[in-house]
């Protein structure tokens, strides 16, 4: 493998760039799986705190943490009790401030989560809406209805949970009758906020600023195509099960309303120094929905979700790429590029199994092709123009743990009937970062989801300083790309001629061809080799044998 760049040196401050967001690469830290600083077997700040040196060496610029708020824990951390407050799971207040202040010294910016469209059934406020019974104020701030049916028996209209089940529980009114009914387009611990009233609003402008007062350097925002929904909350009428990546769009997620908030929230941002940013998790039916999200005075970035749906062939990835560029040139925002997050099984187990099985699956399928293919899959995503995001773990080349025993699995999905298939705990195994110990690492104890004995070969540890591993892969690719003037920012890619299963584009004096298929191709020689994802093509004098299933990366200056 040819990895002739050593890695770049990292400020030891944040630097002032304008911009930065657009060539970002962004690291996700689930932080109940990331690294345990108490020895309770859950991660916490304290254990991310002390391993952001290990962020700064792997060359991303910033670190995107997963929910750590004071929550009951329903979803992950997912349903909010308190936006203001660290869960003690986590840590405290004093924890996340001395994690800012330790990342910003290191050179990283810091993103926070922030779940708007629901919050946990736990919150004061929806705690005071059952309290004070029907016909409250209070009420107002959720989605409460009357039932339909004689009695108010059925639910008031036919919209399904994305979990499974319907949308809508029954409330025990304060007397002990059955009364009015609650929306919840996830977990019934998770009501959905009523974004008409005045309130919400007021109350999440305060929340932005709460956390932007704290030194963090942007937000993503959990279920950003949620918050609004259609007047008068239409039935959906015949449709098959609800997924967060829908067809079209529905009278709850995409309405063009949403809009509207992020305007205010952008407004908020730009008031703040330092180049803050917001990034949508916004699941829309196209990547032409998507920029809506990005035009330029709301969000900064959205998640690209169908590029992380789409196989690894070369004529389907050809096509997403040419449309997400094509979608994001005129609102003039970057392109995100992403391949596994904590809630999609991670890409070297999708891309092990054969197309079409979705992005939650339960099979291990083919682990030494699936890696293969990731490794190529990645300096693929990070050859595009634009900004891209790397979920813990995956620099080691983790795939899913698909045989998780049933009774630990604590997905709320995998217990309800229909719905999301519930399957996330694979991607959300505590990550090895030693051979040895009661969780390879992770904790002094052991961990809240138990590890593959496997994992030791996987750890930080074991792949540290291995030429091949692919943990130097991604390391050696990171500074490549920041060396490298025609990486990163950008809008646009020159396709050359290349054989079927080939991709092949060039940016400036870069070069990149991935191999998508199972056989070696021959192309051109592009120049001097950069890197290769696997071994090294033979590079005869006009023509270059391609391996299968492999990206490089090649200089013509």
């Amino acid at each position: 493998m040819s990895q002739q760049h050593s890695a770049a040196p990292a400020s030891d401050t944040v630097a002032v760039r304008g911009d930065w967001w657009r060539d970002a690469v962004i690291y996700q830290v689930y932080p109940r799986s990331f690294a345990d600083g108490d020895g309770d077997g859950m991660g916490d700040l304290e254990g991310v705190r002390t391993r952001l040196p290990y962020l700064r060496d792997l060359g991303v610029d910033a670190v995107w943490l997963s929910p750590f708020y004071a929550s009951p824990q329903a979803d992950a951390g997912y349903d909010v009790a308190d936006y203001r407050a660290v869960d003690p799971m986590f840590g405290t207040l004093l924890d996340a401030d001395a994690l800012i202040r330790d990342a910003h010294a290191l050179g990283l910016r810091v993103i926070v989560d922030l779940v708007p469209n629901h919050s946990s059934d736990q919150h004061e406020w929806f705690k005071r809406s059952l309290a004070e019974g029907p016909g409250s104020p209070s009420r107002d701030r959720y989605h409460f209805r009357p039932g339909k049916g004689a009695a108010g028996e059925l639910p008031p209209n036919d919209w399904e949970s994305i979990f499974g089940g319907p949308a809508w529980t029954r409330v025990t009114e304060p007397d002990g009758t059955p009364g009015d009914w609650y929306l919840h387009l996830f977990a019934p611990e998770q009501p959905d906020f009523n974004w008409e009233h005045p309130a919400v609003g007021d109350e999440f402008r305060s929340i932005l600023r709460f956390w932007l007062d704290m030194g963090v350097d942007g937000f993503r925002i959990d279920v950003a195509h949620g918050m609004v929904k259609a007047a008068g909350l239409p039935d959906l009428g015949s449709h098959d099960h609800l997924t967060l990546l829908a067809n079209d769009v529905t009278p709850f997620f995409d309405q063009d309303g949403v809009h509207e908030i992020y305007r205010q929230w952008r407004r908020i941002l730009d008031e703040y120094p330092g180049e803050r940013i917001f990034v949508a998790e916004a699941w829309t039916p196209t990547v032409e929905r998507t920029a809506n999200y990005v035009r330029p005075d709301e969000l900064h970035q959205a998640f690209n979700f169908q590029y992380l749906a789409t196989a690894w062939d070369a004529a389907s990835l050809r096509e997403v790429i040419d449309r997400t560029l094509d979608a994001m040139r005129p609102v003039g925002a970057p392109a995100t590029w992403v391949l596994s997050n904590h809630d999609v099984t991670r890409h070297a187990t999708r891309f092990a199994n054969e197309p079409g099985l979705g992005t939650q699956i339960r099979l291990a399928g083919d682990r030494e092709l699936g890696l293969r293919r990731a490794r190529a899959a990645t300096l693929l995503m990070l050859a595009l123009p634009g900004s891209a995001y790397v979920y813990q773990g995956e620099e080691l080349g983790l795939p899913d743990v698909v045989d998780l025993p049933d009774e630990v699995r604590q997905d709320p999905a995998y217990f309800r009937g229909a719905g999301q298939d519930g399957f996330r705990d694979g991607c959300r195994v505590p990550i090895p970062w030693t051979r040895m110990g009661p969780s390879y690492g992770f904790g002094p104890a052991g961990s809240w989801l138990p590890q593959p004995p496997t994992w030791a070969d996987l750890s930080v540890e074991s792949q540290a300083g291995v030429p091949d591993s692919t943990l130097e892969l991604y390391r050696t690719a990171l500074a490549v790309r920041r060396s490298e003037p025609d990486l990163g920012a950008g809008d646009a890619v020159e396709w050359l001629p290349a054989p079927e299963g080939v991709l092949a584009f060039r940016r400036g004096d870069f070069i990149c061809a991935a191999n998508t298929g199972d056989t070696p191709v021959t192309v051109p020689s592009y120049g001097r080799l950069l890197l290769s994802s696997a071994e090294p093509p033979s590079t005869p004098a006009a023509e270059t044998t391609l391996p299968p299933n492999t990206t490089t990366w090649w200089t013509t200056a």
